[in-house]
């Protein structure tokens, strides 16, 4: 995410970082440097001046003059200014009203509006408690209707059925009567995209509006289309009163100029993020931490919120206790922390949010490293519980039922042993209790591209207990 905003900005940023002293000429050449790196992020022109600017008048006030360290007080405030143009304070849904709560879901074809809904409502379920149903009023697109169906089955959600020879505001306030009828807490309702913004669009939405007046109105737009999307947040705003924006597919975003600019643009909230395929990767928009992650810095917080909500902790509880009483770690274990890892978004997803690991995770994406974990788990899979518990039992006619079971070969099922060995003599080194200090000191080089882990000896946040345990390069 925004990786190359991010590798920019940290060279910008690098030369002054130490500091100490700040002249007006190297506070212009940072700042030049800034613009350039927000600019080549596809952020808009407008956006980029106003923030340049509010960095300026900051820098030459006494504010960085009279700190302690003017370096890291310039970076301070270039935190503080990108925190301020995505909207400063996370902003939810306002749900306060006699239910059910109506949410009108606008955008164009291809922003990823009928996975959002879905994401949404599971969000609402999971994380809320709420009893949700979404309807949908997409009357052109071939099986839009049947898709969203699929999806309501798959996250819970309730669904009212509908079909193309039906109007869309007859559909939508047959939805609400029904909703009212099943003592539905949230009704979501999926509006028809357009490939372009055209009139026949903007009036249909405008009329599913009038008869809705829902609580939320949000805009869902794909971050990936840079400028494009301010434009068409700007349209949607001029013809709606938008309460707030989702910002789609942000997980291939490298550039990050819609997030950094839809805010400005429009006034209007980002609300939520889009960050995976799966319908449990929509997150709350928090300004603070994505600027964090922006500069570099982690999102840790999000990542221990991520492991309480997706971690097994009856899995987390039984490692935990297994190395706290030094007994061996099979590869069981392993298997269990591949699939934990996969559900965290994989190790990339991982790695994104721990500070100063933004290049690792960029290597962690690639397709060899994705490669490689997958067939971790299918050599793993093809063994026997026994041999899952002790691999010393295996054997030459055993390793080759195991490598023509995963579809793999000798050297795949050697190196995976090889790795196992390694995480269970850093495991040994957690027995009693001591914390992830020493198994930290022990990953640190062995991550895939073979760079070490800053702060090895503490930097993982406590939170993740032994939930989430960073296997090495699987070589």
């Amino acid at each position: 995410m925004f990786e190359n905003l991010t590798d920019r900005l940290s060279g910008a940023l690098r030369n002054i970082t130490g500091k100490s002293r700040l002249s007006d000429d190297n506070i212009q050449d940072a700042l030049r440097e800034v613009r350039k790196a927000l600019l080549e992020a596809d952020v808009a022109l407008a956006v980029v001046k106003d923030f340049v600017e509010s960095i300026r008048k900051r820098a030459i006030g006494q504010e960085v003059s009279r700190s302690l360290n003017p370096g890291q007080q310039f970076i301070k405030i270039v935190q503080d200014e990108l925190v301020a143009v995505m909207g400063g304070a996370t902003e939810g849904l306002n749900l306060a009203v006699k239910p059910p709560a109506i949410i009108l879901m606008a955008g164009l074809q291809g922003a990823g509006k009928t996975t959002s809904v879905a994401k949404l409502a599971k969000h609402l379920k999971a994380r809320l408690k709420k009893n949700v149903m979404v309807a949908s009023v997409d009357i052109y697109r071939p099986a839009a209707i049947k898709q969203l169906e699929t999806l309501a089955g798959e996250v819970g959600a309730k669904f009212f059925p509908s079909d193309a020879g039906q109007k869309p505001v007859d559909i939508a306030i047959a939805a609400v009567d029904a909703a009212k009828r099943q003592l539905v807490d949230v009704l979501i309702i999926d509006t028809a995209g357009r490939l372009h913004i055209d009139e026949a669009l903007m009036e249909e939405i405008q009329a599913l509006h009038a008869a809705l007046s829902p609580v939320e109105t949000l805009f869902v737009i794909d971050a990936m289309i840079g400028q494009d999307a301010v434009n068409t947040a700007k349209a949607f705003n001029e013809a709606l009163p938008l309460t707030g924006v989702i910002l789609t597919k942000l997980d291939g975003d490298a550039r990050g100029g819609a997030a950094l600019s839809v805010r400005h643009v429009t006034g209007k909230p980002i609300k939520f993020i889009g960050v995976g395929e799966k319908t449990d990767a929509l997150e709350p928009f928090h300004p603070d931490r994505i600027a964090s992650r922006i500069l570099g810095m982690g999102d840790v917080l999000s990542l221990i919120e991520e492991v309480q909500q997706k971690v097994d902790q009856k899995k987390a509880e039984k490692l935990a206790m297994k190395v706290h009483k030094g007994q061996r770690f099979d590869l069981e274990d392993l298997r269990d922390q591949l699939q934990q890892m996969q559900n965290m978004g994989g190790m990339a997803g991982l790695l994104d949010k721990l500070p100063g690991m933004g290049q690792m995770a960029q290597i962690a994406q690639q397709d060899e490293t994705v490669k490689q974990f997958k067939r971790m788990e299918a050599v793993i899979n093809s063994m026997t519980p026994s041999e899952r518990r002790d691999p010393d039992i295996l054997n030459g006619s055993r390793k080759r039922r195991i490598t023509q079971g995963s579809g793999t070969d000798l050297q795949d099922l050697n190196r995976l042993l090889k790795q196992h060995k390694q995480m269970a003599k850093m495991m040994k080194k957690l027995k009693g209790g001591k914390g992830l200090a020493n198994m930290m000191r022990g990953i640190s080089g062995q991550l895939p591209g073979g760079a070490g882990m800053p702060g090895a000896g503490g930097g993982m946040p406590s939170g993740l207990g032994g939930g989430i345990k960073l296997p090495g390069r699987f070589r």
